[in-house]
């Protein structure tokens, strides 16, 4: 997808996610209807959802896609990495990662956005996998990072 379509898809499926998660402030609620928008509309995700950060255990969320990994090992990974590094991790290729966890070993490519609470505290990520390598850009980043900020908004 050309970087100009790609941005107008965005602009639209924020749009439509920002008029359906406004019905309900949970934020459960809200993470599932954004994961199954997203899943839906960009098909090059080919996993997409949320963890989230409870106990300091990073255990799925809401979901679509094939089985995940239930709990990911503390301080390991890509969504670990997104944690610590505070910010959007956009990984090109899984396999040269340091530590990657491979719940499907179709995933190629990857990024993760931390979603943080009112507080500014990190709550979850948002994890899509892709099984193509270099699916993911800053784009991506720039638009995924404007649809988690709507959870705790």
């Amino acid at each position: 997808m050309n970087t100009d379509k790609k941005e107008e898809r965005y602009k639209r499926v924020t749009k439509q996610i920002e008029e359906l998660i406004i019905k309900s402030e949970d934020p459960l609620a809200r993470m599932s209807t954004i994961t199954a928008v997203l899943h839906h509309k960009f098909d090059y995700f080919f996993w997409t959802g949320f963890y989230r950060l409870i106990k300091d255990e990073l255990i799925i969320c809401c979901y679509q896609g094939s089985v995940a990994c239930l709990v990911l090992p503390e301080y390991t990974g890509v969504c670990w990495a997104a944690i610590d590094k505070g910010k959007t991790v956009i990984v090109p290729d899984v396999n040269t990662f340091p530590g990657h966890i491979a719940c499907d070993n179709r995933s190629k490519s990857e990024i993760i956005i931390p979603v943080k609470d009112k507080s500014g505290d990190v709550v979850a990520v948002l994890d899509v996998d892709s099984k193509t390598l270099d699916s993911f850009d800053e784009i991506d980043a720039k638009h995924l990072e404007q649809i988690v900020e709507l959870i705790y908004k």
